[in-house]
């Protein structure tokens, strides 16, 4: 504990430092005010973009542009694979415990978000797409809001292009800066099935066959999963057309040369073993950010943990504003301009309750090489259920039935899990291997327990008591039902998806 108030302390000091920097920064810009333009994808894996190891030429070709004009961060993660508590980290740069937004639910705490807090400051605030999962509070009113029924299912490029030109415009006419958060409901599901338009949806500027998908490793290659796959690749191309036609507005509006454009997914793909869950697919997020004059173009940063706790003191600090107290996220403006920073060299994710209601607790902590995660719900009988499986999760259990030991040991250990896992990420990224019963790694797996350990202490998080007591189940349980009451024994199985 008293070396994490150390790393805490000294980061502290090193963003009061560079304040004054930050303030000359923002008065460079021609006298005029930065303004703030977030970008995100609904369900993107990171590795679909090209700038971040993608093997599809060109499918995202608007992102990988973005990426070669500014900086792309490897280690970004979100904190929260699931929709509406990892919008809802960005926006209050607090952890899902301590803003009360942990699962699918707004705040009604007194605490600032990212959105209030530029409004107070004179700021335009704006919004396309995804409104009531990106809005932490009920009473939040955005001076300019057009949710996805007004943009094609969220789902259409030449929407939201024009509905970029009615914002900026607005912008202009009153003379005020802007945060501007569009979010685009591509790849999220319902894939895009050529001939089979969603509720409007454009058609993307090209589609894929399966023999186009490059599986990811963590479900197996089978027929049933590259048809799904390749569905969700039509879907990201779509995202990447949305975010071209904005980029376009932006440009066009003459706000270019003084806008942070930033760019990140809320979450991994909806597939087994990535969203919903604290993989590394499940959380690392292409996180982009577009400096204009301020940083060097294509600049990657292999190095520093970045996470979407640090979004909100992040723009802030960059904006030259003070950042308010009680935020568990810390500022990652310098690194934007070269600087290095020792202590970010972990990441801690977190799923509480998911889409469905359920509380599933799972707490993450990951270093340059290792992951260690705690499945609270696991004991042995529980059988893990989500609403993003798919007709993956079905090709899986169709082989197992067939006899395929290898999917029959996938769906096994998605449906039922273990207390703990322990993988060698740098090595095993896909988390085939747990390593948590392995001697030889003992040493590795209590130290970062013991990291884990002082970050729930540190940030008060109410499962403590449950990871303190995670041999006994009788405890567990007990720690589960006080902290999330009725969500405790909600009902595990999600509505059935439609076949496509």
């Amino acid at each position: 504990m008293t070396d994490y108030r150390f790393r805490v302390a000294l980061s502290l000091f090193s963003l009061v430092s560079c304040l004054g920097v930050t303030a000359t920064v923002v008065g460079d810009q021609g006298n005029q005010p930065l303004n703030v333009l977030l970008l995100t994808a609904d369900d993107l894996h990171c590795e679909s973009l090209g700038s971040f190891g993608g093997k599809i030429a060109e499918l995202t070709p608007n992102l990988d542009r973005l990426a070669s004009e500014g900086m792309r961060f490897v280690r970004a993660h979100v904190n929260v694979a699931i929709c509406q508590p990892s919008r809802g980290v960005l926006a209050t740069g607090r952890y899902g415990h301590n803003s009360g937004i942990m699962g699918f639910m707004h705040t009604d705490r007194d605490i600032p978000t990212v959105m209030e807090t530029l409004r107070e400051h004179g700021y335009l605030t704006g919004i396309l797409g995804k409104v009531d999962h990106s809005t932490p509070k009920v009473g939040y009113r955005w001076d300019f809001v057009r949710d996805g029924n007004e943009l094609g299912a969220g789902r259409d490029p030449e929407k939201y292009y024009q509905s970029c030109k009615e914002f900026f415009a607005k912008c202009r006419d009153e003379g005020k800066p802007f945060y501007f958060m569009v979010n685009s409901h591509d790849p999220h599901r319902p894939f895009h099935i050529p001939g089979r338009p969603h509720k409007g949806a454009a058609e993307p500027s090209r589609t894929y066959e399966p023999s186009d998908v490059p599986v990811p490793g963590f479900v197996p290659d089978l027929p049933g999963v590259r048809n799904e796959l390749s569905h969700y690749l039509n879907s990201t191309r779509r995202c990447d057309d949305t975010f071209g036609r904005v980029l376009d507005a932006l440009k066009e509006s003459g706000f270019e040369k003084n806008t942070i454009v930033v760019f990140l997914s809320d979450n991994g793909i909806a597939i087994p073993f990535a969203k919903c869950n604290t993989y590394l697919a499940s959380t690392r997020t292409p996180w982009i950010v577009r400096w204009p004059g301020k940083m060097k173009p294509g600049t990657v940063d292999r190095e520093h943990f970045v996470s979407g706790v640090d979004f909100f003191p992040t723009i802030l600090d960059a904006l030259g504003l003070p950042v308010p107290d009680g935020l568990d996220g810390r500022s990652f403006a310098p690194l934007l301009q070269g600087e290095t920073r020792l202590d970010r060299n972990r990441v801690f994710t977190q799923i509480d309750c998911k889409n469905g209601g359920a509380a599933v607790p799972m707490r993450c902590v990951q270093d340059e090489r290792f992951g260690y995660i705690y499945n609270a719900w696991s004991d042995g009988k529980y059988v893990y259920r989500n609403n993003n499986e798919g007709l993956t999760m079905r090709a899986m259990e169709r082989a197992a039935e067939r006899g395929d030991a290898a999917a029959a040991e996938r769906v096994r250990m998605f449906r039922i899990r273990v207390p703990e896992e322990l993988y060698d990420m740098a090595a095993d990224p896909d988390c085939l291997n747990n390593l948590i019963d392995r001697p030889e790694y003992r040493q590795q797996a209590d130290r970062l327990r013991g990291e884990l350990r002082d970050w729930m202490k540190a940030t008060g998080d109410p499962l403590l008591p449950a990871f303190e007591n995670r041999h006994s189940l009788e405890k567990v349980k007990a720690v589960l039902d006080e902290v999330y009451g009725p969500l405790a024994t909600a009902p595990r199985q999600p509505k059935t998806e439609p076949r496509p």
